[in-house]
């Protein structure tokens, strides 16, 4: 497969899935509305909230995956990798509104307690729910991290939160029946409140952190430093080697020193073999490579160590 077929297949994967997310944020939050409306549980209606958040949040990453993926242009001729974190941002926004909306429900509901109605078809239509959106993360979550899509990560995780509310909302809710205690009802909507805010927080942390031009960690830092390392044969050294993230791409810079007497066909040669490995390794990355003459080195002469300095 060439690498425009490859890429062509990516892309339908993403944008294929990100349609889906909407398709089955719509049938879990449908399931989980009636659930609470059922049993006029505030703890179920936490859980529709952040459901409904999810909705949003993927027609929003639906959005920005599409613009992703559009080819740089005269006004971004770097891409348009980017446009994936803002989906994510608003995502941890809106996680943010729904926490605190929960937190208003709750402090109405602590003063007024009441009896839960229907509980236990509530629970089963809100469990049926939770085991779509699990099934539903786990896939988001696999697929964005091979296709470095922010969109899809960020997505899955807050579907994968949603399970965990879904999950500690059935504990309590089994508890609060069997006790009869009603007010563990809007505390235990406290707690998922509490949850989603530090999971929102999370979502736009990260992605700011994305839009801030983060480096790749350290891990993937050695592995491209050992790619380099074992293709620039005939080069004299590898210096201020620089990545950075943006979206599905990878941008890679470094300097490297040649002899001053090596022709640029020479020195061109050794960058293209360089590159094609990279390429070869690493999705979608974009390589600069700034040649330089011996006495740019930083390294005594002589070395024959790996050619980094």
């Amino acid at each position: 497969m060439t690498v425009a077929a490859a890429k062509s297949a990516s892309k339908q994967r993403v944008v294929t899935l990100a349609f889906w997310s909407i398709i089955v944020a719509f049938a879990v939050t449908g399931l989980k509305i009636i659930a609470w409306r059922m049993t006029g549980s505030v703890a179920l209606y936490s859980d529709a909230l952040e459901s409904i958040a999810n909705v949003v949040t993927a027609i929003a990453a639906l959005w920005a995956i599409k613009i992703s993926h559009m080819p740089a242009d005269s006004d971004h001729p770097f891409g348009h990798h980017k446009a994936e974190y803002f989906s994510a941002v608003l995502e941890g926004v809106l996680i943010v509104v729904a926490a605190l909306l929960i937190i208003a429900k709750v402090w109405d509901s602590l003063r007024n307690p009441t009896p839960l109605e229907q509980p236990w078809m509530g629970l089963g239509i809100n469990t049926s729910a939770a085991i779509v959106n699990a099934v539903w993360a786990f896939i988001l979550i696999r697929v964005g991290r091979a296709e470095k899509s922010p969109a899809l990560i960020a997505d899955g995780r807050h579907v994968m939160t949603d399970v965990v509310t879904s999950a500690g909302v059935l504990i309590g809710l089994i508890g609060a029946i069997f006790t009869g205690w009603h007010v563990l009802d809007p505390l235990l909507a406290l707690i998922v409140a509490l949850n989603i805010l530090y999971q929102g927080w999370r979502v736009m942390g990260e992605s700011l952190s994305g839009l801030m031009d983060r480096a790749v960690d350290n891990e993937e830092h050695l592995r491209i430093r050992d790619i380099i390392s074992s293709n620039s044969k005939g080069a004299l050294e590898v210096h201020d080697l620089k990545t950075r993230i943006a979206g599905r791409a990878t941008f890679i810079e470094f300097h490297m020193v040649v002899e001053a007497d090596m022709t640029v066909a020479e020195s061109h040669a050794i960058c293209d073999r360089i590159e094609d490995a990279l390429k070869a390794e690493i999705p979608s990355v974009r390589i600069t490579i700034h040649v330089e003459p011996d006495d740019e080195a930083k390294l005594p002469k002589g070395t024959v160590a790996v050619p980094f300095a």
